[in-house]
């Protein structure tokens, strides 16, 4: 590890401040630590902003929900708006990382966590996401866990957060506190595709800061659910995942929001499947009819091929679950 120096910041203005400085903000740290060991990470400055006021979950005035940045993993499952309202969230929390991790982890760190990518992580491969202009080792090399959606001739790593497919699927916002003020941005906008720079992962301006998730209120009655499949129940990250919320009403899907996860450079959005849904009364057919959408546009490599079938079986059986309970 290279010798850094770290600053605990007091108030949100002063880390705002460390911030412009070319700071990296630190919270849980359950990411970050562990590539600064590696040294795939080596800042020069770590900002403590565990102690600023973002660690609380709140309605808005419209009825949705508001979860602070610093609100930890497990704060956020727990908590009885978010099982209640929208389980989706709760389910995709509760299937990330371990119980320690999710004690310590915050929601704005897990969906800002980079990519699990053994090949960014090995500090002797080449990796446009690590170095720009290096190269993308995982284009030829073993690519079993890479993207079949929105990789680029560039990098092909998939986004690792669960629950930011959840928060795609439902259309949420983030809340960013920068140098010149507060700024909202669609949860779609906020991570970035890989394109010809990967090294930018989120649409981050230098000094901001995450301060908040905000789910919009959606209609009722609304059933929601997460659906990961893993290579083993414990601890692991996505092969695929799916993110299904539903509002049935006289028998017709009024709304559909779907996105999956394991499977894109970032939480991909299904609006192909959302499409083929609404307007639609529930049914075995539909659900088939509608996940064969799912991996449109998929660009599968040598060793991730069996994704593009395990995709559109995963969203089929996760639109079966919430609908069947619709």
């Amino acid at each position: 590890m290279y010798p850094f120096s770290f600053v605990k910041a007091p108030s949100t203005r002063e880390a705002l401040e460390a911030g412009r400085r070319g700071g990296r903000y630190i919270a849980g740290g359950t990411t970050l630590v562990d590539l600064m060991r590696e040294t795939v990470e080596r800042p020069e400055t770590l900002v403590d902003i565990s102690g600023l006021p973002l660690d609380e979950v709140t309605v808005t005035e419209r009825g949705g929900l508001r979860i602070g940045a610093l609100v930890t993993m497990s704060e956020a499952a727990a908590h009885r708006k978010v099982r209640t309202t929208y389980p989706v969230v709760s389910q995709a929390l509760e299937l990330s990382a371990s119980a320690q991790l999710r004690n310590m982890a915050t929601t704005g760190g897990n969906i800002m966590q980079r990519t699990r990518c053994t090949y960014f992580r090995d500090v002797t491969a080449v990796c446009n996401k690590r170095e720009p202009g290096s190269g993308c080792a995982a284009l030829e090399g073993f690519n079993r866990s890479h993207a079949i959606l929105g990789a680029s001739g560039s990098c092909v790593a998939t986004h690792p957060s669960d629950v930011a497919v959840a928060f795609a699927a439902l259309e949420a916002r983030v809340r960013l506190l920068g140098p010149h003020g507060e700024r909202t941005v669609p949860f779609a906008d906020f991570l970035l595709k890989p394109g010809n720079t990967p090294n930018r992962e989120q649409a981050l301006r230098k000094g901001e800061l995450l301060t908040a998730v905000e789910i919009p209120a959606l209609p009722r009655p609304l059933k929601s659910g997460y659906l990961k499949v893993r290579d083993r129940q414990s601890y692991e990250f996505a092969l695929t995942s799916a993110a299904v919320a539903l509002h049935i009403r006289g028998g017709v899907i009024r709304e559909a929001k779907v996105a999956a996860g394991g499977v894109g450079t970032v939480p991909w959005k299904l609006p192909a499947v959302e499409e083929a849904l609404v307007g639609e009364r529930p049914s075995d057919r539909l659900w088939a009819e509608a996940a064969a959408h799912a991996a449109d546009g998929a660009r599968p490599l040598a060793h991730n091929r069996f994704k593009v079938e395990l995709l559109k079986r995963t969203v089929e059986r996760q639109l079966r679950i919430v609908g069947d309970t619709a």
